[in-house]
């Protein structure tokens, strides 16, 4: 009977960094709901649904008639009150210099300077009177508050809006960035960051988005915060992560995966997934061609790397793993070697 052939790759020590998946959603980075600060009815709606508006950009205008009145019936009360109180103020300046001379009394001096005082506060009224006409005139233009895009109208030209209404006439949402919000076991947080500051963690951890089709996003994303306390019943910590999104590509509530960076392996081996068999305890091995003979190797596996395998311990640099060949051949069996596999690239790692 022939001696069975298998093919192998030959064992490689090296450095690779543990990455692990986190589900979650797109969220806009803000949301702005645009609601009116005075009451009337829509006259015009002034944009493109769905379209971008930058902040200060008109939205809408409500019919100003009763507000242009009210801020002409201000300014004829400044008026008013400025008349008041110049002549109140020549009045109490001929009443100190009477009473200098002893042309009035105390009493008619002091009634003219309150007067006087009286028609100063009634201007500074007027004047406020004015400013909050001229403010509300202001709002019945809602404009934009924040850069973003907007989305659908609410209501129609028309209808009638109120200054303390609940509902959002549009929604303004800012999509350049994006935000991502997982999270992660604290634990793991801490192992990851071994052992040091959050914020360092935070400033040197950069992510790769997974879209739902399986494909990479292409800017990668940067760990923007930590929700600062732990939820106490699932030991969880938010973690926000920022990215880029220029054209617009990713929308709020789309589910993707962003794989975080856990830790650096230095002394670890990457074999194909299809090599390694499982127990019924779970427990991990993989054979080698050891003196021209099978050997099964039980190995620890540390995490995945695509379709890798990070073994931690059980092999040795230099080791015959073998990768094909396996329904010729059977423990303690002596196999020929055909050429060699080359070893696995190293590249980012996802976690168990």
């Amino acid at each position: 009977m022939p001696t069975p052939s298998v093919t192998v790759m030959k064992a490689q020590m090296g450095e690779h960094t543990l990455t692990t998946r986190l589900p979650g959603r797109i969220k806009a980075s803000t949301v702005a709901e645009v609601r009116p600060q005075v009451s009337g009815i829509i006259k015009q709606r002034l944009f493109e649904e769905g379209s971008r508006v930058e902040a200060g950009q008109p939205l809408y205008k409500i019919e100003d008639e009763s507000y242009s009145a009210a801020v002409a019936a201000a300014k004829a009360s400044v008026l008013q009150a400025q008349a008041n109180y110049d002549l109140a103020i020549i009045e109490a300046d001929r009443s100190v210099e009477l009473f200098s001379t002893k042309a009035v009394s105390a009493a008619n001096r002091d009634k003219a300077v309150a007067t006087r005082d009286a028609a100063a506060a009634a201007l500074q009224a007027a004047r406020a009177q004015l400013t909050t006409a001229e403010i509300d005139l202001d709002r019945t233009t809602i404009r934009a508050p924040v850069s973003g895009v907007i989305g659908l109208s609410t209501t129609n030209t028309g209808s009638l809006v109120g200054a303390q209404q609940t509902a959002a006439l549009t929604t303004i949402r800012v999509l350049n960035p994006v935000y991502v919000d997982v999270t992660q076991s604290a634990n793991d947080l801490m192992r990851w960051n071994g052992g040091g500051q959050m914020q360092d963690y935070i400033r040197s951890a950069e992510a790769t988005m997974i879209l739902p089709d399986g494909k990479s996003f292409g800017p990668k994303g940067q760990l923007k915060a930590a929700e600062p306390q732990v939820e106490p019943t699932t030991g969880m910590v938010t973690l926000r992560i920022s990215f880029a999104n220029p054209d617009f590509t990713l929308l709020p509530g789309l589910y993707v995966e962003v794989e975080m960076p856990q830790a650096a392996e230095k002394n670890a081996i990457l074999v194909p997934q299809s090599v390694v068999m499982r127990d019924v305890r779970g427990g991990a091995s993989v054979w080698v061609v050891d003196g021209g003979k099978i050997a099964v190797r039980a190995v620890t596996i540390l995490g995945a790397s695509g379709n890798n395998w990070i073994v931690t311990s059980g092999l040795n640099a230099g080791d015959q793993v073998v990768t094909s060949g396996f329904q010729k051949a059977q423990p303690g069996a002596e196999v020929q070697i055909a050429p060699a596999e080359p070893a696995p690239a190293a590249g980012p790692k996802e976690g168990n």
